[in-house]
């Protein structure tokens, strides 16, 4: 019988893995085994406090459904949301920041130039620019996949009775690799409060207050895809971001409509204001 004590169990449990020796999942399991129990021992935690962070997780688990996920929202405030897309953000592309909970892969398909905010009340903007790639080259036929909160800052999925789909839309830049539509301005909005990660946020007194922003996906065969956020100049708490989503090459500036800045676009609604936004796609492994 093997002589198994606090020192020693780590090792006892990474062995007991018939993982393929050398693989990345042979890898990845023993470092988390490693930091686990090098946390419990260096906190030298007590069983209550063991069974409260079990109860934390099983908690995010509970209140989680297809549209909400607690577990990403917890990544997102610890951080690792934000530190995961910087690790992966290739030399020239747009850096990545988070994909947030609410996150729908089958979003509407919408023509360039259509509008997404409908009869919603608030600034209509423009938001336009080009895909490209990491040597400037404009990808036509690039998808670009957004999806935003209104202008009082909720998501549409957030609220019973309102078309989960409303504010999303998925575009198809053209020839010149532009996309662009209409939306309405999204409003600063406090990530979900009401579950186990809001009361995190409470324990430890900090707010949850994101900036304003919009949400991206972009992809293009043979390159690799992103998913960001835009956020915009000189509005309230793009320094700090309760999810550390932020960067300073995703801000951009509001401006009023003007026709003759943007060109003969043919769009759905005339807007108040516009943002310019283009888009780097670095190419694919």
């Amino acid at each position: 019988m093997a002589d198994i004590n606090q020192f020693t169990i780590t090792e006892a449990v990474k062995k007991s893995f018939r993982t393929e020796e050398g693989s990345r999942f042979e890898f990845l399991l023993r470092s988390l085994i490693d930091h686990v129990h090098d946390f419990a021992r260096e906190t030298n935690m007590t069983h209550e406090e063991w069974m409260r962070m079990l109860t934390f997780l099983y908690d995010c688990g509970k209140i989680s459904t297809p549209e909400r996920h607690e577990f990403i929202l917890l990544s997102d405030v610890l951080g690792l949301s934000a530190l995961v897309d910087m690790i992966n953000t290739r030399g020239g592309a747009t850096e990545g920041s988070n994909l947030g909970p609410f996150y729908l892969d089958n979003a509407p398909r919408k023509a360039l130039g259509a509008d997404l905010a409908g009869p919603r009340e608030g600034v209509s903007v423009l938001c336009h620019g080009i895909v490209r790639d990491s040597l400037g080259h404009p990808l036509p036929g690039a998808i670009v996949d957004t999806w935003q909160a209104d202008g009082s800052g909720t998501y549409p999925i957030q609220e019973e009775g309102q078309d989960k789909y409303d504010l999303r839309g998925i575009f198809e830049a053209d020839e010149q690799g532009r996309y662009y539509y209409t939306t309405v301005l999204p409003k600063p909005y406090t990530v979900p409060y009401d579950g186990p990660v809001g009361e995190l946020l409470r324990a430890g007194d900090r707010h949850a207050w994101r900036p304003a922003h919009l949400h991206y996906m972009i992809r293009s065969p043979g390159m690799r895809s992103i998913t960001t956020e835009v956020f915009f100049e000189n509005t309230e708490y793009v320094d700090n971001d309760a999810v550390f989503g932020v960067r300073k090459s995703l801000l951009a500036r509001i401006a009023p409509y003007k026709a003759d800045k943007v060109g003969d676009l043919p769009l759905e609604r005339k807007p108040d204001a516009m943002l310019k936004f283009d888009f780097i796609l670095a190419p694919g492994d």
